[in-house]
């Protein structure tokens, strides 16, 4: 009757532990399906950067200072690995969006232009959707970190390497979206 009872339990040991261990890869499949949430709206916002700051150009083609500051800001960004480093790339385009537009603001007829117009429609969508997506990814590392922290998963996750991830935190600059009402 003994090894009965002891092969019971290992057998309910290890459906637990594979229920567990299922759990875990779920979750970590969508921080990584999250994560690569926000890699799409930020590749749209770097997308319309070239055009836009194009667009400005040709209105203002003596602020090079400028046009050369968001190109390298979003050089960066597209270059930067991981949350962390992707967060202080952000707020470095931000910044650099921010001095765009308030060249932009001294150009009357660049505001008028329907292209210019245009570009801002698109960049304040994609805006709210990085805010969004960032909101998103941020809940889920968060249910996902609980559940590698709490009795019992975090045996599990401890004996299969499941490690924490961080979350996207924007630095100061980049809390608000660029400014980019002209109306």
């Amino acid at each position: 009757m003994t090894p009965w009872i002891i092969g019971g339990a290992v057998v309910l040991l290890l459906v637990i532990f594979i229920s567990i261990y299922n759990r875990l890869v779920v979750a970590r499949n969508r921080v990584d399906n999250a994560w690569a949430q926000v890699e799409v709206q930020l590749k749209r916002r770097y997308d319309l950067i070239p055009n836009l700051v194009e667009t400005v150009k040709g209105y203002a083609s003596h602020e090079r200072a400028t046009f050369e500051a968001v190109t390298q800001a979003r050089a960066a960004a597209q270059s930067a690995q991981g949350p962390a480093e992707q967060a202080q790339a952000e707020g470095f385009l931000t910044q650099a969006l921010r001095q765009l537009f308030a060249v932009a603001e001294a150009y009357p007829e660049l505001r008028a232009s329907e292209n210019f117009m245009s570009l801002q429609g698109d960049l304040t969508d994609t805006e709210n959707k990085i805010q969004v997506s960032r909101q998103i990814y941020n809940d889920t590392v968060l249910t996902y970190n609980n559940l590698i922290q709490q009795i019992p998963t975090n045996i599990v996750a401890a004996m299969a390497g499941f490690r924490s991830r961080e979350y996207f935190e924007a630095g100061p600059e980049a809390e608000t979206a660029p400014t980019v009402d002209f109306g």
